[in-house]
């Protein structure tokens, strides 16, 4: 019998009543659903090849899940905001698509996490198969990369996390609150002679004092003896970083992503803050996934480093990237050179090797030098002593104004007149659009802005589970599930597999 319910309003089935579910699990799964292209995916992998662990059937002993259930159910947990083992573990008994994608296998959350955690090291060659279907259904342009890094916070309170500075800081404290305690105690001797149960709390107190003392004494000494600048207790590898308005423990992670589609190329993970030593590793590698004989590559100011710029440029890579701007060779806090004579007014002549000052004074090249590890020019002129700018607004050396070359510096001229133009203009404008959009839906849409996994390792292949899942997002909101699946098809198969079956 029914339910009474208001018949204003669009009412349910009574909870009594008898009903007929389908006959399949199968039905329950829509031909669009996600779950289906997971499956069609990680079924078209060779696993055994790309590197997973229990990938041979064993026939004596417990035996083991099959790594391509677990790799499934993982994948779909980072498509849908469910990563730690203990949810997905709760998924696989309530969940319908997560039902039928592991085929009513319940895996407990310590089979769950022990998988991850021994395979991560390969999750990244998991996600270059699904760049290789990216790249046969055509979402790669080729041609413009975005280059950028984001801090995501590590498994490291900042409390547990410590340089020099901090070390002295703490043990200043606890040597201020021993004393305090022994001044107490002192009081209390002379007081409350009776008083048994305050000294012996005292005492404890100043105990504990003494043991975190020597804890911050094994800190000083050991990053004395290893010239460590930071020890991080929780996850040894990550680092303090700047991380919003202010600073946490985190990692940096360097994505670089196509402009046609904003879909991730290549990515990595680096415990080191800045992203001045990224740009021609990241876009190599990019350059080679996509077999392109040229690319075009933009980045922001973190990346402006002329040795990794004349690299891109010596290998195919066309970078727009805006320079650093600085006063070299001068001091700066009396304000000389003045703007009229920064270095950038000095014009060069290739033809002559020689400069042009702003007030038409030559300067002859004079010699080589080594110069923050670049092989460098040495610049000067006679005529400083008898100019009018001379110790005022040029320099304030007496052996009058110099300017250094790098042996490349054609290729910082080209990069200079590359940004003024049109083009340049506009590339720079799109670059925020191009390689924010992936780190804002990963930190936001998919809540994956921290890691669960400590150690710069694992958070890598962690890293590469995030990645995958945000390519599967966009392909999926591209082209939809069908046209995923008919990639997977036979004589489709990715290069992984294509290369294991030659």
């Amino acid at each position: 019998m029914m339910e009474m319910s208001d018949r204003r309003y669009i009412t349910g089935i009574g909870r009594s009543q008898t009903l007929l579910f389908p006959d399949s699990l199968d039905e329950y799964v829509g031909e669009e659903n996600e779950v289906r292209f997971i499956d069609a995916f990680v079924d078209n992998l060779d696993l055994g090849f790309l590197g997973f662990s229990h990938c041979e059937a064993i026939e004596t002993g417990r035996h083991s899940y099959d790594p391509a259930d677990m790799l499934k159910l993982l994948i779909y947990g980072y498509l849908n905001r469910i990563r730690t083992s203990r949810k997905l573990e709760v998924e696989c008994s309530r969940n319908v698509e997560v039902i039928w994608l592991m085929k009513k296998l319940a895996p407990d959350f310590w089979t769950i996490a022990d998988f991850r955690k021994d395979n991560v090291n390969v999750i990244k060659s998991v996600f270059r198969e699904f760049t290789v279907v990216c790249s046969r259904l055509d979402l790669f342009g080729r041609e413009l990369i975005g280059i950028d890094g984001s801090k995501f916070r590590a498994v490291n309170n900042r409390k547990r996390n410590f340089n020099s500075q901090t070390v002295e800081m703490n043990m200043k404290r606890v040597d201020e609150r021993i004393d305090g305690y022994l001044r107490e105690l002192d009081e209390s001797d002379r007081n409350e002679p009776n008083n048994v149960e305050k000294k012996t709390y005292l005492r404890e107190k100043i105990e504990k004092m003494k043991s975190r003392r020597e804890k911050y004494e094994g800190l000083k000494e050991r990053m004395s003896r290893t010239g460590e600048s930071e020890i991080s207790l929780t996850d040894e590898d990550s680092r303090a970083m700047k991380y919003g308005q202010g600073i946490d423990i985190c990692y940096n992670v360097q994505t670089t992503v196509d402009s046609k589609h904003h879909i991730i190329v290549d990515y990595d993970v680096t415990n080191v803050a800045s992203d001045m030593n990224q740009l021609y590793p990241m876009a190599k590698s990019t350059k080679d996934i996509l077999k392109a004989d040229s690319i075009e590559v933009v980045a922001d100011l973190g990346y402006s480093d002329s040795m990794q710029i004349n690299e891109c440029a010596s290998d195919g890579i066309i970078p727009f990237i805006p320079e650093r701007k600085g006063v070299r060779g001068d001091s700066k806090s009396i304000g000389i050179p003045t703007p009229d004579f920064y270095a950038e007014k000095f014009v060069y002549d290739r033809g002559s090797d020689r400069y042009s000052c702003p007030v038409g004074n030559i300067l002859h090249f004079k010699y080589w030098m080594m110069k923050s590890g670049r092989k460098t020019g040495v610049y000067k002129t006679d005529s400083c002593r008898s100019c009018p700018h001379f110790m005022k607004g040029c320099t304030i050396s007496r052996n009058g104004r110099t300017i250094y070359r790098w042996e490349h510096e054609e290729v910082m001229e080209e990069l200079r007149a590359r940004m003024k133009t049109v083009k340049g203009r506009r590339i720079m404008k799109r670059r925020k659009e191009i390689v924010e959009h992936p780190f804002g839906t990963m930190k936001r849409a998919l809540n994956q802005g921290y890691f669960l996994l400590k150690g710069l390792g694992k958070v890598k292949g962690e890293t590469g589970l995030t990645m995958l899942a945000y390519n599967m997002r966009r392909a999926i909101n591209i082209l939809g599930v069908n046209a995923l699946i008919k990639a997977m098809a036979p004589g489709n198969s990715s290069s992984g597999c294509a290369t294991a079956q030659t």
